[in-house]
């Protein structure tokens, strides 16, 4: 059995080394997103991954590596954004926000090493559009959650879908890794 959890940490160590890069170049800029735009562009990554999986012709030379680490990225920052709120201007430091990113990925790596113990590591049978039609399906019920103030009746609420969301980006970063 491959080591899940080195490779979950190699994965986030290239999208962590990209936010902190972008953080140097823009600030924390994406301070001022509320909820729904940030769902919107982690939806917009996932279309693209779609389209690129379903198309034969790719117009623009970016793969889907790089979609996934925006997913990721950008999910980390709208869970964030729920336990922040949003603001008028930038006011996170660079320390400031990888101290933040790095508490958020460490929940959700949690939650994927619970979730692969009681389902034993399933994923690693399942096709990487799969895992692209799952983060798909959980945008879906993020904006109705959003759409709905927030509030559930009986379900998980946004957080637990961004952390699934996550997990399944970096489990088809580490699929990508392998077929190469």
């Amino acid at each position: 059995m491959q080591d899940t959890s080195k490779q979950y940490d190699a994965v986030i160590k290239t999208c962590r080394d990209l936010f902190i890069k972008k953080m140097k170049d823009y600030g924390s800029a994406w301070r001022i997103l509320r909820l729904p735009s940030l769902t919107d562009q982690v939806f917009i990554k996932a279309q693209r991954i779609r389209g690129l999986q379903q198309n034969k012709v790719q117009k623009v030379n970016e793969g889907q590596e790089s979609e996934f680490i925006g997913i990721i990225n950008y999910c980390v920052m709208a869970l964030i954004q729920l336990d922040m709120g949003v603001v008028e201007q930038p006011d996170l430091s660079l320390d400031e926000a990888t101290k933040l990113y790095d508490e958020k990925v460490t929940i959700a790596k949690q939650l994927m090493m619970d979730k692969n113990h009681d389902y034993g590591e399933a994923w690693r049978d399942m096709r990487v559009s799969s895992l692209t039609d799952l983060i798909l399906q959980k945008l879906l019920r993020v904006k109705q959650i959003e759409d709905n103030q927030g509030k559930t009746l009986v379900s998980e609420g946004i957080d637990a879908n961004y952390q699934d969301i996550v997990n399944y980006a970096v489990f088809a970063l580490i699929h990508l890794s392998e077929s190469k």
